[in-house]
């Protein structure tokens, strides 16, 4: 039996010397972890890790996960850091002198706009914007006192907020005054036209004309379409010219909508609520708020509501509020270089949306509370309802319905109720119900007939057969005439 030859040493870096007659470089092994004999004692600080105790647990000190901040960890800890810091153990040099990235230079790029750029249809990081802010924040803090450049940063910082909110309820404002004024008057030109000023609606042109006690038939200034045509307004023929002329304005009406919707902004399409829940949850949707789609949907939205499609303004009208509030935080670098930021002024936008299309500041306060925000801290609270009130201020001047209300069906209670009047609100809500389970149904089944038929393939033929049929089952009601 062979003797067995020595083991060479172990050095303290590991490494192996080569043995001697040997021709080869060293051998590198790896060294076993020292174990402590089994009878040794230890404390309960030597059991735990040493690590850091933080005396904050705000939201700012809960992660810091910076070049600058990193480097000062393997600083203290005397080793190299990874992250770009060239200094060794121990030393007390300055971070940008070795390669590192210091602190004050960390916090002056915190304006970089590359730094929150993301991707269409990604997720933004919540932590990492909000961290971001708020040593944005502490850094306008800290300059306040030094300079006067500093002091006056600090105040544009402190009520840009309310500025933006003041100027997005504004917009939204004059947007849904627009929207009501073009779609009262378009509803109007399907029956005829103001003879001595083509842009007023029949309720103005008769004004206009000292008319104020007129009931549907007395009206000098108005003239119907059979009127203009053959002079007469009675009879069976005068009827048949008027149901063609309503129906002919309710399919240009209609088909212009959808062509410009297909052309120029297809995410103009819909209602827009369920993409701004999806945009506040923290989504990326480029151009979904941008200016073209604020454009076509304001102009689409009059086009559809005066061709007599069964939809309303209201759900649309917070897609409009939200593309104003995305387009205003634009002007704001707090908001336009940080997500997270931007997501506060786009539910003041969706509050003030809802509370012009129902007249309801309190209302669209919380619909943006409830349904629509992912994330509401208290200050946006304060902000959402002080633009939610101007925007309805700015409606109610503006005056669109020309009946010093804000909303089309406005009712004064007067009077109490009674026990009796129950009964008729019991079936109401009965009859409510079924319909609204029978519709449910119907939309269901319709949304299946398209996927599986043709006919979702072509939507502005689609939209153009609902306008058709609208219109040929509304103009004989006068009732439904008027609403459609």
């Amino acid at each position: 039996m062979s003797e067995e030859s020595p083991k060479p040493p172990v050095t303290e870096e590991g490494l192996t010397p080569p043995l001697a007659g040997s021709s080869s470089a060293r051998i590198i092994r790896p060294v076993r972890p020292h174990r402590p004999p089994p009878n040794a004692t230890f404390t309960r600080a030597q059991r735990r890790p040493n690590y850091r105790r933080s005396t904050s647990t705000s939201d700012d000190e809960l992660l810091d996960i910076t070049p600058a901040a990193a480097a000062h960890e393997f600083k203290q800890m005397g080793r190299r850091s990874p992250l770009g810091g060239g200094f060794t153990g121990g030393s007390s040099q300055n971070l940008s002198a070795s390669g590192g990235s210091t602190i004050d230079e960390n916090e002056q790029d915190l304006n970089d706009e590359t730094g929150t750029r993301y991707d269409d249809f990604h997720t933004i990081d919540w932590v990492r914007d909000l961290q971001r802010d708020s040593r944005r924040h502490r850094h306008i803090l800290r300059r306040r006192g030094t300079t006067w450049r500093g002091m006056l940063s600090a105040l544009h910082d402190a009520w840009s907020g309310w500025v933006c909110v003041l100027l997005v309820g504004l917009a939204a404002g004059v947007s849904a005054a627009l929207v009501d004024i073009g779609a009262t008057w378009m509803s109007d030109l399907k029956l005829g036209v103001c003879s001595s000023a083509f842009w007023l609606n029949r309720v103005q042109c008769c004004w206009s004309s000292n008319d104020t006690g007129f009931d549907d038939t007395i009206c000098s200034a108005w003239r119907s379409w059979p009127e203009l045509m053959i002079g007469n307004d009675t009879g069976a023929g005068p009827f048949i010219l008027g149901y063609f002329a309503y129906t002919i304005w309710a399919l240009g009406f209609a088909f212009l909508a959808a062509l410009l919707v297909k052309i120029f902004a297809p995410y103009a399409c819909g209602s827009g609520i369920p993409e701004i829940k999806t945009i506040l949850s923290g989504f990326i949707i480029r151009s979904y708020l941008g200016k073209w789609t604020l454009i076509i949907k304001a102009l689409t939205m009059i086009l559809a509501v005066s061709a007599g499609l069964s939809l309303g303004k209201e759900g649309p009208l917070v897609h409009v509020a939200c593309c104003c509030g995305n387009i205003i935080a634009y002007a704001f670098p707090k908001y336009s270089r940080n997500e997270a930021k931007k997501r506060e002024m786009l539910s003041a936008a969706a509050a003030a949306g809802v509370s012009v299309a129902f007249g309801a500041p309190i209302g669209g306060i919380l619909f943006s509370l409830e349904e629509v925000s992912y994330y509401f801290p208290l200050k946006t609270l304060w902000r959402s309802f002080f633009c939610a009130l101007v925007a309805v201020f700015i409606l109610r001047v503006i005056n669109p319905l020309g009946t010093s209300n804000i909303v089309l069906f406005y009712v004064e209670y007067t009077n109490p109720w009674m026990f009796i009047e129950l009964l008729p609100f019991i079936l109401l809500g009965i009859f409510g119900g079924l319909f609204g389970v029978l519709f449910i149904r119907a939309n269901l089944a319709w949304c299946r007939f398209r996927r599986e038929s043709k006919l979702g393939r072509y939507p502005i033929s689609e939209v153009c057969l609902v306008a058709l049929v609208t219109s040929l089952l509304a103009y004989p009601n006068p009732y439904t005439r008027a609403n459609a």
